[in-house]
């Protein structure tokens, strides 16, 4: 899989495998999204497992198509933000409070310890940072449903 001057693939115990245009292969390298949330498939960089950026990718799409599927994959098994669909329950209008959700990844538990663990993002999209140390995400608070539209609205 050749992009320019580099190649990526994997070796065979499943590792991400980095060559570049001098040849040397950098075994154990990570995506890294500069954007996750708000530009996802814009500027990814390629990290040596020392830290060092190797290689920066302005758009995935520009990418042929099988190289840029190795880092989707790759990208989607290191991010994990579960996607907000509906507020089912709060156990109090008052920081901190539990909150029971339904996610793309099914029904949690989430403890918002103060208002400013919701941050708004372009359009109408929130991150939700919980005190568990996860972090949900709602794409649009305006396509949830109107109970949950309510009870969100008490926080922010």
């Amino acid at each position: 899989m050749t992009f320019t001057d580099f190649q990526l693939g994997r070796d065979p115990h499943g590792h991400l495998v980095y060559t570049g245009a001098d040849g040397q292969d950098h075994v154990g390298v990570v995506p890294v999204r500069a954007f996750p949330l708000s530009a996802p498939d814009e500027g990814v960089s390629i990290v040596s497992p020392d830290g060092h950026e190797l290689a920066w990718i302005e758009q995935l799409s520009a990418l042929p198509a099988e190289l840029a599927q190795v880092l989707r994959d790759e990208l989607a098994s290191r991010d994990f933000v579960p996607v907000i669909t509906r507020l089912v329950a709060v156990s109090t209008f008052a920081t901190p409070s539990q909150w029971t959700v339904q996610t793309d990844r099914g029904e949690t538990t989430l403890t918002l310890k103060t208002e400013d663990d919701i941050r708004r993002l372009p359009g109408m999209a929130l991150l939700i940072g919980s005190g568990q140390g996860v972090t949900f995400v709602v794409k649009d608070r305006l396509a949830l449903d109107a109970a949950s539209r309510r009870l969100l609205e008490r926080f922010l």
